[in-house]
């Protein structure tokens, strides 16, 4: 090989090898970071990650972009993260529906268990469970009490098959060992129409969903689900005040995909939680009803793997099946 030929292929291997050193040695982030929220805008998910993501574009000096892809109750975004280049510039911030998923449909085109690494529980939020003023009853154990004097009878309210609001009917249905008429709507819009309206009976719902309503007089709230009442109506008790192992909220939580480095994930973590302390951030969610997070990677699969064994128990039970 002609010495000319030789001193130009070494002159490229030296520079392709500067350039790859140079490119692994850039801290993170380097580019903008991409949230992907699996629903749609203006939500409760969507409204936390917004929170989350400006305040740690501050402190991160990189714009934290927040991409609704909804559809198939989450499955369409939630996969799009799944099989996203572990690097870090492609977030999930979901609810416990990942937990959920799993056992409504027979295939998914990711794994719940495997795919993704957790970052930090974000914030969780109770359901309220609220009846129309015609029905008599101011407490749960009332509620139970007429529901099993009219078995099958009274009409509880559900956004669709598999959502919180249906799952949590069938947990209390299992839990107090009821019967109650659960009624399936396309959408909370629908089923919280219904119910203002006095056609149904009862339903659970996001407790910053449905606490205006209960304040207006259109709604009374028997129970809010969770460990502690809400600030926000802490006349009313929380349904683990009769039943103890009804222990449901709904939780947001950031993930990464599966195999990202831990150096990265323990740096989103950080900034993460940081976000979370914010005192402007904390004061937002607040007011909004949600309770800030901020728990390490460990306490979030700990929870992961508790709400998978729940839902896994309750779905089997009432055998719904979503195809």
């Amino acid at each position: 090989m002609p010495l000319v030929s030789q001193v130009t292929n070494v002159s490229l291997a030296i520079a392709l090898l500067t350039c790859t050193s140079w490119t692994a040695a850039q801290p993170f982030p380097s580019r903008a970071i991409r949230i992907i929220v699996p629903f749609t805008a203006a939500g409760g998910t969507d409204i936390l990650a917004r929170s989350l993501a400006q305040k740690m574009t501050e402190s991160l000096g990189q714009q934290l972009i927040v991409d609704n892809r909804a559809g198939a109750n989450s499955i369409i975004g939630t996969e799009i993260v799944a099989k996203s280049p572990a690097d870090g510039y492609t977030l999930l911030f979901t609810t416990n529906i990942i937990t959920i998923n799993p056992w409504l449909h027979r295939k998914l085109p990711y794994n719940s268990d495997t795919d993704f690494a957790p970052i930090t529980l974000a914030g969780s939020a109770p359901t309220l469970l609220a009846v129309h003023p015609s029905i008599p009853v101011r407490t749960v154990r009332e509620l139970v009490t007429l529901a099993k004097s009219q078995p099958g009878q009274l009409s509880l309210a559900a956004a669709g098959s598999g959502t919180p609001s249906h799952l949590s009917g069938e947990f209390l249905k299992q839990t107090a060992n009821i019967d109650l008429l659960i009624v399936q709507y396309k959408g909370t819009g629908a089923s919280l129409a219904d119910l203002v309206g006095g056609q149904v009976a009862m339903a659970f719902g996001s407790l910053p969903g449905l606490a205006p309503l209960v304040k207006s007089g259109k709604l009374r709230a028997i129970g809010v689900s969770g460990a502690k009442r809400s600030p926000s109506l802490p006349e009313t008790p929380t349904i683990m005040e009769t039943y103890p192992e009804f222990d449901v909220v709904i939780w947001y939580g950031l993930f990464a995909p599966a195999r990202t480095p831990r150096e990265i994930t323990t740096r989103l973590h950080g900034e993460a939680v940081k976000a979370l302390a914010n005192e402007e951030v904390a004061q937002r969610l607040a007011a909004q009803g949600f309770d800030p997070g901020g728990t390490t990677p460990e306490q979030f699969s700990e929870i992961i793997r508790r709400d998978m064994k729940l839902w896994q128990k309750v779905i089997s039970k009432a055998k719904i099946k979503v195809e």
